[in-house]
């Protein structure tokens, strides 16, 4: 009856978490319009080797994202009303499901083999993973991030369990999702499992660990998983180990070759905001255990249970200091190790239970000030995202004012005689809470101002049929959010690319006398703009 209720709790908060409002904001950035496209060509010409956009082969990242979204594609064209088959099933929300499904499919896994290795602690870590930050705002992505940290995450855990039990089913599962990670994002995956064994190996003084490792039956399985697709795209893209292998991985790393520049502490804020609201608690573990590393030397993992925090401590510290040394960095790059981190808190909060059920004020009122600050954040999201910045005002303040109370709440609520059994609820309670107020009162904004969403919905108000689109000094977000769509590629008149027929223009704001000496002779209306992205639309007669 527990197991029931607990795995009842678990697809409430991750359904909610990661497939909720999956399309309560269009997609954002760059990369999220790009990928889902990608998938888009692929499925029409039912080519499942070459990725390509607007024709052309886009051979950045590998193909397991594009794969799933196809069959999330699949899936939403099946279930449309016999009147609507003409639409294609691809939507944003249909884009991001994959993320959602590899996200709620990690937190299983985690919930699963704590169950078996460390019970009594499952609930606990699959809720506390499921509700970082970065897990709930990747799991929303139409991106390559999660499919990666999900297989990393079920790899590793994997490998755990055959270290700990020696059953050999669980090391073909690291082998098998080590392979998915590889097609997920290429060969980081098992690079970063590699460093973390080798390490933890030689932590324990054990180099049997490594040798033991490399079974080469889990080698076979990861190189039949692996190859098939990676041999495929060689044969068909000459140039695919160039641009994926050379410029994207290599380069990438070595050379900041894309403006992804940032200083080497970077990804020690992102780790901490990564793991909010539990911030304080990843803190606390971390210097515990750092703290008896330093003092008892291998007496400290000397114990299951000491070993299994140590292996979570390189986890997480491996792909930090590795991605530091990148010269280029973006958040996502850390998501493999977010994890980690979460089981880290769990295993701490899991043994302060054993002895104490108490808070002390200090830790009490400061995880309530993480998880007012979580509130007030989300409450003011949409006032920063119109403003670009935090502004003073009537909303601001009553943001404030809320976010206060539910700090005091909490940090009551831990300071109770139940305090370290209220915590896991009081603070799932703020997230969700947070995650609802972005949904509802964030997301339109986020929306209007930040996805092609709108601009693409104002086209089609004009016309249903697909229009030729041109574009003029707009950015790369919203050309290839538009292209996405409207499902057709844009011209660029900076180019030269102005179309002979009748078309609409997307362009900036106040740029109609630059338009007209570009378009000479040829009419030239407004039709709508969309301010809050400082977007005009023309439509420009025939030639």
């Amino acid at each position: 009856m527990r197991t029931r209720t607990e795995l009842l709790l678990l697809v409430a908060f991750c359904g909610f978490l990661f497939f909720y409002g999956l399309g309560a904001f269009g997609l954002l950035g760059a990369d999220e319009p790009r990928y889902a496209q990608v998938a888009r060509e692929m499925l029409e010409r039912r080519d499942w080797i070459t990725p390509t956009l607007q024709g052309k082969p886009w051979l950045e990242k590998p193909v397991l994202y594009y794969w799933q979204a196809m069959a999330s594609y699949r899936v939403g064209r099946a279930l449309l009303p016999a009147q609507d088959q003409n639409n294609d099933g691809v939507t944003d929300k249909a884009a991001r499901l994959p993320a959602a499904f590899d996200a709620a499919l990690m937190i299983a896994a985690i919930y699963f083999f704590l169950r078996r290795f460390r019970p009594g602690s499952e609930e606990d870590g699959a809720l506390i993973t499921a509700s970082s930050a970065a897990v709930i705002g990747f799991a929303r992505a139409a991106a390559t991030d999660m499919p990666l940290a999900a297989a990393f995450t079920i790899a590793l855990l994997g490998w755990y369990a055959w270290h700990e039990s020696g059953k050999r089913i669980y090391l073909a599962a690291c082998y098998v999702f080590l392979a998915l990670g590889t097609l997920a994002k290429g060969p980081i995956a098992p690079a970063l499992a590699a460093v973390i064994i080798l390490i933890f190996a030689a932590a324990r003084r054990d180099w049997r660990i490594v040798l033991r490792t490399l079974w080469i039956p889990g080698i076979a399985i990861f190189l039949a998983v692996v190859l098939p697709w990676y041999v495929a795209a060689q044969l068909r893209n000459p140039e695919f180990f160039r641009v994926f292998i050379l410029e994207h991985n290599l380069v990438r790393f070595s050379q900041d070759l894309y403006h992804h520049r940032q200083p080497f502490w970077f990804y020690i804020p992102i780790v901490l905001l990564s793991l909010m609201p539990w911030t304080l608690w990843l803190i606390l573990a971390i210097v515990e255990r750092v703290r008896l590393l330093w003092s008892e030397g291998k007496s400290a993992f000397a114990t299951a249970e000491d070993s299994w925090q140590l292996f979570l401590l390189i986890w997480l510290l491996v792909p930090a200091v590795f991605f530091s040394a990148s010269q280029s960095k973006l958040p996502g790059y850390i998501l493999p190790a977010i994890p980690a981190g979460a089981l880290l808190v769990s295993e701490y909060l899991a043994a302060r239970r054993t002895e104490e059920t108490r808070l002390s004020p200090p830790l009490a009122v400061v995880h309530g000030i993480l998880c007012g600050l979580v509130v007030f954040g989300a409450l003011s999201a949409a006032s920063i995202q119109m403003n670009h910045r935090l502004v003073p005002g009537k909303g601001t303040y009553i943001a404030a004012v809320i976010g206060l109370v539910f700090a005091l709440a909490i940090a009551a609520a831990l300071l109770s005689r139940r305090g370290l059994r209220l915590l896991r609820s009081a603070t799932m309670l703020a997230v969700v809470v947070s995650v609802g107020i972005i949904l509802r009162l964030a997301g339109p904004v986020i929306d209007a101002t930040q996805s092609a969403r709108p601009i693409a919905e104002s086209i089609q108000a004009f016309s249903r049929e697909p229009v030729p689109i041109a574009i003029y000094h707009i950015n790369r977000v919203q050309e290839y959010g538009l292209e996405f769509y409207l499902n057709r590629p844009a011209q660029h008149y900076e180019d030269g690319h102005v179309p002979t027929d009748a078309h609409v223009l997307v362009t900036a704001q106040n740029s109609q006398s630059q338009v007209a000496q570009l378009v000479p002779g040829r009419r030239v209306s407004s039709l709508t703009s969309i301010p809050a992205q400082k977007l005009d639309l023309y439509w420009v007669g025939k030639d």
